[in-house]
Order: C-alpha cells, then structure tokens, then sequence
C-alpha cells in the first residue's frame, strides 16, 4: 500500500510551504523517521520525516514550487518492483483526503465571499478547480495561486474554501481571518503594515506552550473581508480586534499593530491585559510615509517578489542584507505575506495611519496597563520607539541592537523571551 507524504501544518499561520530539496534520490531506499525532504514555510527551513519507511516511488512537487498544506509532494511504496499507478494514486487521495482539511462537500454562500476584492484573474485556473470551484458553490476567480505562475489547482481551491470557514465575525457583515492555537489565557496579535500574523511566526510557537494565541488579519489581509471604505481608521481596526478574545487579552502589535493596540489600550481598556508594542511610533515620520505611499504603488504594479525585494532593505539590517541565504530566505518568506495584502486594502490601512498619526502622542501617559515596548537599533522606518515608551508610565522598553524593522523574525528569540518574561510578570 503506497504512503503519501504530504505538505504539513507546522503551524497557525502557515497555508503553504515551498519544497526546498529532496535529498533522497527517485527510487532510493527511505527509513522511518530520515529526513526524506526539506521545505520552506513562515521564514524558516524544516526538515520532513518519513511516515513509513520504504521507497521513494513518485515525486508530484518539484523543488521552488510553493503549495497549500496538504497538497500531496511524494508517494512511498513497500519496494521498488510493488505495482504502482501513480495518477490513480494521486486521483484517489484527492478523493479522500482533500487539502486545507476541506471536507468533501462544502457549500459557500454568496455572503461569506470576500467583500470588494479585485476580480482580475492574473493566472490561469486550471479545469479541475474549476469545476470544484463550482461544486463548492464558489468563484474560482477569487481563489489565489500556488502553481507555476499562481495557476490555481484543486488543492487551492479547497484550501481556501476550508480557511474560508474559520472566519470570525467582529462585526456586522465583517468577518475577520484569526487563526489561534495553544491554550491558556488569551494573547492577541496584531500585525503591522501590509503583512498579515505570519509576521509573528517565530514568536508563536513560544507563546503557544503556555497561552491561547489569537492572530488578527485585519480588513482586506490575507482572507479577512475587505468592505469598500476610504480608509480603514486605526480605531475601526482596534474596534475589530476588541470583539476576538472572550476575555481581556495580552495584547502584542508590531509598528502599525502597535498604533492599533495602543488605541485598544485607550478605548478599550477593559479588553486588554497587558501591551507589548513593538517598533511602535505615536507620529509617522516622513520616510515611513514615504516607504508606505512607494509599497502600495509597486503592489498595484509588480509581482509579490519584487515588492519583497524592494522593502527588504527598509526592513532588516545591514548584517542580515549581507547574508545572501538568510536575505533570499527572508524576502521568500516576505513575499509570501505580502502577497496576502491586496493593492486596494493597502491604500485603505495607509490612508488609515495617517489620518490617525499625530493624534495620540498626548494621551499616552493615560495608557494603564503592563506595557512592554521592542526597539530595534537599525530601525529605519521607526527610529523614535524609545520615545513611545517615555511616554507611557511604567513601561518596560528593550532595545534590541543590530536588528531592523522586522526584529520579531530578525531577532526571534529575544523577542520571544522578553515577551514571554512581560507576560509572566503582567
């Protein structure tokens, strides 16, 4: 009997993964528990296990090809001489064991689509999607991606649809994605500017062991709705993340989800439980307007890589820029969540921050909670955090030196630490 190895879930956030290597050659001999593959998801590199011990019969995913969790990369089988078809193998996987846990009969109503997203298909869809597209109840048009030029499969579709889901709703007609795991008490996060809670993925797993671990995907992220608005305003977007949790929340936003928990920490007092911000500022200064109005023309205009590759050096440091595996790592990875960040909902959230920059800097010493603020010494777009955290009474600041903007995954595990340590003590 054949064994599928396929694209895992290493974690909340994690939709897809690219299969960097298989250092096991086509036809050679694989043992239970050897690294049989490696692959590429939410900034990091992990190495894949065997289910079974066997022979590696069939390949269905070449190395660069980024794929929905669940999509089927490789077959096993017993020995090399064992009968195997392997199309049939792959058709009656798909039969039973569909990507994204989608069930095999879904119906999506019209109401639960993405509100305004654009239309314009930029890849093909190829006819086996699209006709599970249609028995889903589902346009296939709005589904992203993951094949040679974003071409979308069978497994996209159903990925997508069972994502489609788990949306929360935090108010009428507004459902937001919130992907959580772990348990304990509740721990929300809110990421910055055009990337969605992937941006946290280093800092999640820790955080998983000892708590409930909210992600907020704000209006027009990843798969949250994105209603037709001006702007999405800082307080609309603290207003949606007060409705997650249950109960008050330890609350942990990076540079604009910094602005948005600050304003969570000032109207909604009752909701939080302690404040972490990270790379916050209380007054945008002219290069990050700068860096945001050159973001959201280039995403309306070029390719998700391109984008990463040009915000990367406004993101991490000198040292980091000059590593080129670690670079081409990180900018994979960015690419990938800026991906999820529609032009249309990017110009929504920029007109948002500046309409509410400028406007706090004097209520921050009203902020009454535990508060923890991250610095970052390469910091180029945010260079005032330090400040932020004069400002709020009793609030504890790290400065982490040698890190740029993005220092959650730059400098993970010290992030990760002085988090866990804020929340322990709150």
């Amino acid at each position: 009997m054949p064994t599928a190895i396929a694209m895992p879930r290493l974690g909340m956030t994690m939709t897809e993964g690219t299969v960097l290597t298989w250092p096991i050659p086509l036809g050679g001999r694989v043992e239970k528990g050897q690294v049989v593959l490696t692959v590429e998801s939410e900034k990091a590199e992990v190495e894949i296990e065997a289910p079974a011990s066997g022979v590696l019969r069939h390949v269905y995913v070449e190395p660069d090809r980024t794929v929905p969790c669940g999509t089927l990369l490789a077959a096993l089988t017993d020995s090399a001489e064992e009968p195997f078809d392997a199309e049939d193998f792959r058709r009656r996987r798909e039969r039973t064991e569909p990507a994204g846990r989608a069930p095999s009969a879904i119906s999506v109503s019209a109401s639960a689509a993405p509100a305004s997203r654009p239309a314009a298909r930029r890849a093909p869809v190829t006819p086996a999607a699209r006709r599970r597209a249609r028995d889903l109840g589902i346009d296939a048009e709005e589904v992203p991606g993951s094949g040679p030029g974003g071409r979308v499969s069978v497994e996209d579709v159903e990925s997508w649809v069972a994502r489609r889901r788990e949306l929360v709703e935090v108010t009428q007609g507004v459902r937001l994605e919130v992907p959580s795991q772990g348990q304990g008490d509740p721990v929300l996060l809110l990421p910055g500017f055009g990337v969605d809670v992937s941006s946290f993925a280093r800092q999640i797993p820790a955080l998983a062991e000892r708590y409930r671990v909210n992600g907020v995907n704000p209006r027009g992220i990843g798969l949250s709705d994105a209603p037709q608005a001006d702007r999405y305003d800082v307080a609309m977007c603290a207003a949606d993340a007060s409705a997650v949790p249950r109960s008050p929340a330890h609350v942990v936003g990076a540079s604009l989800g910094a602005a948005v928990a600050i304003e969570l920490a000032l109207e909604h007092r009752e909701r939080v439980r302690s404040l972490t911000l990270i790379t916050p500022f209380a007054r945008a200064g002219a290069r990050l307007l700068a860096v945001l109005d050159a973001w959201c023309r280039l995403a309306a205009e070029v390719g998700s890589g391109t984008l990463a590759a040009a915000l990367a050096p406004w993101f991490f440091s000198a040292s980091l820029l000059a590593d080129d595996n670690t670079r081409q790592r990180m900018v994979r990875g960015l690419a990938q969540a800026v991906a999820r960040a529609p032009a249309e909902g990017l110009a929504r959230h920029a007109a948002g921050l500046r309409e509410w920059s400028g406007t706090r800097e004097s209520a921050l010493g009203a902020i009454s909670v535990p508060t923890l603020v991250v610095s970052a010494g390469e910091d180029l777009l945010v260079p005032d955090a330090a400040a932020v955290a004069a400002a709020i009474p009793a609030a504890r600041h790290v400065a982490v030196a040698g890190a740029g903007h993005a220092v959650a995954l730059e400098a993970a595990e010290r992030v990760s630490s002085s988090i866990l340590a804020h929340l322990a003590a709150a």
